[in-house]
């Protein structure tokens, strides 16, 4: 018999997150703003415009250097 005991995973912290929303209200899109590849982006899953919000999200660094710096 195998039997692995697994390291519990780390808690990752939630904090208030700027987002963009779909303004169309049939449509659940939506994404970070520190993802985002425009300044003002439209939604990927209907094309409408987006709105900015905020979420309680798990915080998430974008370390990608094309990231669009503000």
């Amino acid at each position: 018999m195998y039997y692995s005991r697994k390291k519990p995973l780390e808690e990752i912290p939630n904090e208030l997150t700027a987002i963009w929303s779909c303004s169309d209200d049939g449509c659940k899109g939506w994404m970070r703003d520190n993802f985002a590849f425009s300044i003002v982006p439209v939604c990927s899953l209907c094309k409408s415009p987006m709105v900015r919000s905020e979420r309680m999200l798990a915080a998430v660094v974008n370390t990608s250097p094309n990231q669009l710096r503000k």
